[in-house]
């Protein structure tokens, strides 16, 4: 019966595992580790669910499509090195899952092109760098800032309305206790 369960290993990881790549088990516990290095790779495969250890590096990616890596829920470990990244738009995706995921590994990230940016660390790219991108945002995104533009404009409405309703409240205040002075005086005047 164990013999049946270290044949059945293997070939589950087989068929979740991408061609070129090599994979093994970390336990069951800990997921599988995935090796894509050195393959010549020029997209990134479909990934296991589980990938608990990705070796990237040392291939020919010169960017990861949007949202690829989220769902990758177990990652710890990430090896994206020695790869010619192409630091334009695509590139932000990227830049922004490493940024949350690993600084350091985001650290050793270099732009490979185009040429005014070789060299330089992806961590180091800002928006004049990668020119209007606002197009390669992921959806999710772009809702995020229009809900929160249409809640900032209604606390700012709010409190216009509220100080106007303010300035007409001691407006009113006012011209009362005018007219009930008016009426007092008058009642006086009377007597």
């Amino acid at each position: 019966a164990v013999l049946g369960c270290a044949v059945l290993l293997p070939a589950a990881l087989a068929e979740e595992c991408p061609w070129p790549c090599s994979c093994w088990s970390l336990g069951e516990a800990w997921g599988t580790g995935v090796d894509c290095s050195s393959r010549g790779l020029r997209s990134l495969p479909a990934l296991p669910r589980l990938t608990r250890s990705l070796r990237l590096h040392n291939n020919s990616l010169a960017s990861v499509p949007a949202g690829a890596l989220d769902g990758l829920s177990h990652l710890r470990e990430l090896e994206l090195r020695d790869n010619p990244w192409h630091c334009d738009c695509r590139i932000l995706y990227l830049r922004l899952w490493l940024q949350d995921f690993s600084a350091p590994a985001l650290g050793r990230l270099r732009c490979a092109s185009p040429a005014r940016l070789r060299m330089k660390p992806l961590a180091q790219l800002t928006g004049n760098d990668l020119g209007l991108c606002a197009r390669r945002l992921p959806t999710k995104c772009l809702q995020f800032f229009w809900r929160d533009l249409i809640l900032i404009a209604g606390v700012v409405i709010t409190f216009v309305l509220v100080a106007w309703a303010l300035k007409l409240s001691k407006k009113l205040v006012c011209q009362l206790t005018l007219r009930g002075w008016r009426l007092r005086r008058n009642l006086l005047k009377a007597h």
